[in-house]
């Protein structure tokens, strides 16, 4: 009979994920987050908690302990210890912990995803682009083998114990958890941040509502200055994004609004107005139905627990 995979084995498993375990926890002895080194953070959180939404860049999160789901308008990606995230365009994100105690708390990681990395690794691998590769949805949740995860709890080794080796060796690991990760099936979704023609259409039309968030949205328009028919534009956009150009036109609104009345005190309707809404009434309306409360209740909630 054939023996199996030294990386893949049982024990092998359990005994990497808890030298993970093991290394977050001494590098995150309270809760919290914190970037470790460029690109690196490393989460710990002993209660359940949720984070504000924003939008997050393309990034690779993976539980080490306690698991996690991100929201992206009414889609759920669950993950742990069994399996990691990945998302490879900008998203307005909520991120709920939904395991963690005391004895047991969550622990954490991600990696930003740098495009001019994964078109190295592409040409390197020799990988090609597959029709249909660009409609790939953008978030995915899927399953980590024992090579990637071994890869992974290298890079935090190095971030946490060894940072003398870490200018070195750590790029080069990072290289090795980006070939995994297109290894794995993840060719088609790290495929859009080296932008073949339609994603880069899409990319461009992500950074448009963005920079012009406070302007109507018109889709005839936004798809003309994307080069894509409306019809086209609409299906892609989707299919990439999970929700639709006015979804997300909106939630980033609602972020935006949100952060200005954290950061700045605004108050609901300068900040619904900063943000394109010309009817206080309306804006409290969808700020409602977003956040759960309307602005003011949900602004000394969020203070109160800061």
């Amino acid at each position: 009979m054939e023996s199996k995979s030294p990386l893949n084995s049982t024990s092998r498993l359990r005994d990497t994920r808890k030298e993970l375990i093991d290394l977050i926890m001494a590098a995150r002895p309270e809760d919290g987050s914190a970037e470790v080194m460029p690109g690196l953070s490393l989460a710990r959180s002993s209660k359940l908690a949720s984070s504000p939404q924003t939008v997050f860049k393309p990034a690779f999160c993976f539980v080490a302990q306690g698991s996690k789901r991100a929201m992206l308008g009414e889609n759920v990606y669950r993950y742990d210890p069994g399996h990691y995230l990945i998302f490879t365009v900008d998203l307005p994100l909520t991120f709920h912990v939904d395991e963690a105690t005391e004895e047991e708390p969550y622990l954490g990681l991600s990696l930003k995803l740098d495009p001019a990395l994964v078109a190295t690794v592409m040409a390197e691998a020799d990988m090609k682009f597959k029709k249909g590769d660009s409609a790939a949805k953008a978030m995915n949740v899927n399953s980590i083998d024992g090579e990637l995860l071994d890869a992974v709890v290298r890079l935090v080794r190095l971030a946490s114990e060894r940072p003398s080796d870490r200018k070195l060796l750590a790029p080069l690991v990072i290289k090795e958890i980006v070939y995994r990760l297109l290894s794995s099936g993840e060719g088609a979704r790290l495929g859009h941040l080296i932008m073949p023609a339609e994603t880069h259409r899409i990319s461009k039309a992500i950074r448009l509502l963005r920079e012009q968030l406070d302007k109507p949205l018109h889709i005839d328009d936004l798809a003309r200055d994307v080069g894509m028919s409306v019809s086209g534009f609409h299906q892609h956009f989707k299919s990439v994004t999970a929700i639709s150009p006015l979804q997300y036109h909106k939630q980033i609104r609602l972020q935006e609004a949100r952060r200005l009345m954290l950061t700045e005190s605004l108050d609901a309707a300068t900040a619904g107005f900063r943000v394109g809404y010309e009817d206080p009434a309306y804006f409290s309306r969808d700020y409602k139905k977003q956040f759960g409360d309307p602005p003011r209740r949900d602004i000394a909630r969020l203070t109160d627990n800061a």
